[in-house]
């Protein structure tokens, strides 16, 4: 089912409950939206990231792509230029090992597979505690920006740089909220 309308639907109740927010009192938590693209430039997916507590829930919803279970990054460039290469490595301000299943790893911005089902469609929900919204190193929100990307194939969460997943097929933007 594709959920992008959901998504935006779901991010202000889970951001409110998630860090204490008072009107008036208190900031509300930081969040950053993405769009994905295509290769040729077709909206793929969208996402939304929300600064909790503990780290930052990415809410991500995809369409349009191949089946198979694909590999899921955030990269260190906030560019999307096809082939990709524009987005540049993952981010890894701690300079680790790539891969989740990796002992000196993971790259901070490693993220686990999606799926995408027989009608090109797939959701992923994850929280990365080894990211923030706010300034500081671990931000995902810099002065270079960032970017989601969509591999081809999935991640086997060991092998440096990349975990062997492939081509880019879908990139996007991380921009911050208001």
């Amino acid at each position: 089912m594709w959920r992008a309308a959901g998504i935006v639907a779901i991010a202000l109740p889970l951001a409110a409950c998630s860090v204490p927010y008072v009107p008036g009192v208190t900031s509300p938590p930081p969040m950053a939206g993405v769009t994905l693209k295509d290769l040729n430039g077709a909206v793929v997916g969208s996402g939304v990231f929300l600064q909790e507590s503990d780290g930052v829930r990415i809410l991500l919803d995809v369409k349009g792509l191949p089946p198979g279970v694909k590999g899921v990054h955030i990269h260190d460039v906030g560019r999307c230029v096809p082939p990709f290469d524009s987005a540049g490595p993952h981010f890894n301000p701690t300079k680790a090992m790539h891969g989740m299943d990796n002992p000196k790893g993971p790259h901070a911005g490693d993220l686990p597979n999606i799926e995408v089902d027989a009608n090109g469609q797939g959701h992923l929900e994850f929280t990365n505690t080894r990211i923030t919204l706010k300034p500081g190193p671990n931000s995902i929100i810099d002065d270079n920006g960032s970017s989601l990307v969509v591999h081809e194939s999935p991640d086997d969460g060991r092998t440096d740089p990349a975990g062997n997943s492939g081509k880019r097929i879908a990139c996007g933007v991380i921009v911050q909220g208001g």
